[in-house]
């Protein structure tokens, strides 16, 4: 899977990590992914949430410990 934008949302705390996201990607087409770092632990609901309420899809979320990394495919 390509890759098309990455997004560093690392310090920022809720909501700044989605908010930034939804605009990041609004200035992509349609089928692009976005990767999203996180470190914020209300990432973890919130980011999956927004997918669903956005209609973007939730590629995948990953976490190694104290970094969330999800993938979300502009529809």
């Amino acid at each position: 899977m390509e890759i098309t934008a990455d997004f560093d949302a690392i310090g920022l705390l809720c909501p700044l990590p989605v908010l930034k996201a939804r605009k990041r990607l609004s200035q992509m087409a349609p089928g692009e992914v976005l990767r999203i770092r996180a470190d914020d632990p209300a990432a973890v609901i919130d980011v999956p949430h927004f997918c669903a309420e956005s209609g973007h899809e939730l590629v995948s979320a990953s976490d190694d410990g104290t970094v969330q990394t999800y993938l979300v495919r502009r529809r």
